[in-house]
């Protein structure tokens, strides 16, 4: 029997929204210990918004509403990376590490660019 897998699990990009959460978890976890509850924690919690946000959006059951869910996903991405440059001029994150997450950061701004642009273009995403 097949396994069921959630629609939101099917867009490429909440999958790279994910694994890119998990990269900020494993990478926050080598910040100093006096950023736990401060700079760590606000990153892990806006990295995690954003394939939350896109799991939400997909879910909701007009185009209105999921293209607000991925707005705020977009916002998200944009603390993110707010916060990444505030890591790597704190000392707190190495630049191989600041680089790649900012390369694959922005692939996923691109493909939510896309995303909503392309509900945004259907004739009836306003009255759905």
């Amino acid at each position: 029997m097949a396994k069921h897998v959630p629609p939101f699990e099917r867009l490429e990009v909440w999958q790279l929204a994910h694994r890119l959460a998990l990269d900020i978890y494993h990478v926050t976890k080598r910040f100093p210990p006096e950023e736990v509850y401060g700079l760590s924690a606000q990153l892990r919690r806006a990295a995690l918004a954003i394939p939350t946000n896109l799991a939400e959006g997909n879910g909701r059951g007009s185009s209105l509403e999921s293209v607000r869910f991925f707005l705020i996903a977009r916002a998200s991405l944009a603390e993110v990376r707010s916060l990444l440059r505030f890591a790597i001029d704190l000392g707190c994150l190495e630049k191989t590490s600041y680089e790649r997450l900012l390369s694959d950061y922005d692939r996923v701004g691109k493909m939510l660019h896309f995303l909503i642009a392309a509900i945004r273009s259907r004739k009836s995403w306003r009255r759905s």
